[in-house]
């Protein structure tokens, strides 16, 4: 659960259940549920996951299963029992002795409510910052959900629009699509033009031009102009939703090392229990009053309650993975942490992971008679007034060599390019089929920048083409020494993209990666992964969008983290407390961890 709406939503799918009483505590992710006898907490547990949640039935001091809650529970009643028992009834055996003073100290062993408050307080603290630690690690996957349409204009047959929630919306049915809005679900074009960015499921930096007959993917986003699409998958087949689910499934795993806890736990306890009953005798039948027989015997329940034990693990795997989701990087698991030494390849995602995943205008042709500044001016007023992601980087050159003239008369030309007034000249940018009798030298000189993986646009006015730029996503400062520093340290780097061949061979020679994979999608990707494990390979997948989600989860490792005359009540809460302190503090310094040159590439700060 992520909100306490989940919470809710599980709370009301198990009322529904006949005969069912439930209640749903978020904070502490339990659910206490009265139901007949005639349910079994199988069937719940169905009806829980049916929800979309997983649920496993939680260990009570009832199925003889002695786990560390139940040691802790011993450890705040039995204080508080003998307490009640000193005040109120020992104290009166020995002459109804009155007064705070009397009262502590004239039981024999004193009073240890403040036992049960250390333990409770302790244990509660430790707990808080695990659900911290554990909301910011779910912060990804809290990302992957926000990427879906919540709201989808459905096209009825007499051609009205009716607003509907995205849950609703049904295969076959056609939907509108309008500039800046998330694509409600998998599906077909019917009518209609649209750059659309699916960097959040190809990798793909540039938008690709959606037409009539195309295919486009639910969770991107159209930037330009209308779409009418039909539902091809919709709901848990689209592909957003299963790479949402294969996250789930990758992150419910449980650690070895969490597991190891839980066993040792379950043979711990009972040892400490008899362990405590062995001291009680002990001093009884050493001739010890009994007041001191239970004093030392909750000594030793109170030192040995196992609150270190039990946040140990989780607390320095949630702080570790927490802290690096603060990093970007994103661990698919607990087993990543564990399985992370065994790794010798490292698969590096491109698109903003090496590159800054931001187009930058990279060169710029200007013919004969026409100067750098001019064309940089005249291109990046038509460019200031389009949304695409190249023209953007185009405009943001322009401003920064001085200023731009006004446009008027602005129209983008979708799939093509765009055009508009600027200075009385009649300016139009874009591919190659809107101009005639483009100058040879001009030509090759565009080729030899899209070999390099570069996109170049025409830029002309008048009638006449003046000149050419070229924007690309240029690589991350720290790419190349941090692929350095995975080579000195016997790692292979593989550089794997949804991108064409072309520009990820420029993005590889950049980063000094030498093994390319280009042009996968998510579903791709991690049958990549998969087929260098079957070789023989322990791949990591470094990456930081949606579209890695499957390779991440599919790869080896993702990333996107003692005397008896002491033995007194009063003394032992201050050990017991003090290792559980330790253990956190320790797993929570894992939170002010830098970033280092390799975390740097992976989308750290």
């Amino acid at each position: 659960m992520t909100c306490a709406a989940c919470a809710a939503r599980v709370q009301s799918r198990l009322n529904k259940v006949p005969g069912v009483s439930a209640a749903v505590n978020f904070a502490s992710e339990r659910a206490v549920v009265l139901a007949p006898a005639s349910i079994t907490a199988g069937e719940l547990t169905a009806v829980i996951e049916a929800a979309g949640y997983i649920a496993e039935l939680a260990s009570l001091a009832r199925d003889g299963v002695a786990d560390a809650d139940a040691a802790v529970s011993m450890g705040i009643v039995a204080p508080c029992g003998w307490s009640v028992y000193a005040m109120f009834f020992l104290v009166r055996t020995r002459g109804g002795m009155a007064g705070l003073h009397q009262v502590l100290h004239g039981s024999g062993g004193g009073i240890y409510l403040e036992v049960a408050a250390s333990v409770t307080t302790f244990l509660l603290a430790g707990r808080l910052y695990e659900a911290k630690a554990r909301r910011t690690a779910g912060q990804a996957m809290r990302d992957l959900a926000a990427a879906r349409a919540k709201d989808v204009r459905v096209l009825g047959g007499d051609g009205a629009e009716q607003l509907i929630p995205a849950v609703l919306l049904r295969t076959g049915q056609r939907f509108v699509v309008r500039p800046g809005e998330r694509i409600a679900a998998d599906g077909t074009v019917l009518a209609g033009e649209s750059a659309v960015d699916g960097s959040m499921m190809t990798g793909e930096s540039v938008p690709a031009d959606a037409v009539e007959g195309d295919s486009v993917t639910g969770g991107t986003i159209a930037l330009t102009g209308r779409l009418i699409v039909r539902a091809d998958r919709t709901g848990p087949d689209t592909q957003l939703a299963r790479l949402i689910t294969m996250v789930e499934q990758a992150q419910a795993s449980k650690a070895a090392i969490q597991r190891l806890a839980d066993r040792v736990c379950a043979v711990f306890v009972p040892c400490v229990l008899a362990c405590a009953a062995a001291t009680l005798a002990g001093w009884l039948l050493a001739g010890g009053a009994p007041e001191d027989a239970v004093s030392a015997a909750l000594a030793v329940l109170i030192i040995a309650c196992p609150c270190a034990l039990g946040l140990a693990t989780t607390a320095a795997l949630v702080a570790a993975s927490g802290r690096g989701a603060q990093l970007g990087v994103f661990i698919k698991g607990y087993q990543a942490l564990e399985s992370s030494r065994a790794v010798d390849t490292v698969v590096l995602d491109k698109t903003g992971t090496v590159t800054t995943g931001q187009m930058t205008l990279t060169a710029l042709h200007a013919v004969p008679g026409t100067s750098r500044g001019e064309l940089l001016a005249f291109a990046g007023a038509v460019e200031h007034a389009s949304e695409h992601p190249v023209a953007a980087a185009i405009a943001a050159a322009a401003r920064a060599e001085g200023p731009v003239p006004e446009v008027q008369e602005f129209a983008a030309l979708p799939g093509l390019g765009a055009r508009g007034l600027v200075a009385e000249h009649e300016v139009l940018l874009g591919l190659e089929r809107l101009f005639v009798g483009v100058p040879a030298d001009l030509a090759a000189w565009c080729a030899d920048q899209e070999t390099d993986g570069r996109t170049t646009v025409l830029v002309g006015w008048d009638g006449a083409v003046r000149g050419a730029l070229a924007v690309a996503d240029t690589v991350k400062p720290s790419a190349a020494a941090a692929v350095a520093e995975l080579r000195r340290l016997g790692l292979r780097p593989v550089l794997l993209t949804g991108d064409n061949e072309a520009t990820t061979r420029s993005v590889a020679a950049a980063a000094g990666i030498d093994e390319v994979i280009s042009g996968t999608l998510p579903g791709q990707k991690a049958r990549v992964i998969a087929d260098l494990e079957a070789s023989g390979s322990s791949a990591a997948m470094v990456g930081d969008g949606v579209n890695d989600g499957p390779a991440l989860a599919g790869a080896r490792l993702g990333l996107a983290l003692a005397g008896s005359r002491f033995l007194n009540p009063l003394v032992a809460p201050g050990a017991m407390t003090l290792s559980s302190v330790f253990v956190v503090w320790n797993s929570l310094r894992l939170r002010r961890f830098p970033g280092s040159t390799v975390l740097e590439v992976t989308g750290g700060p």
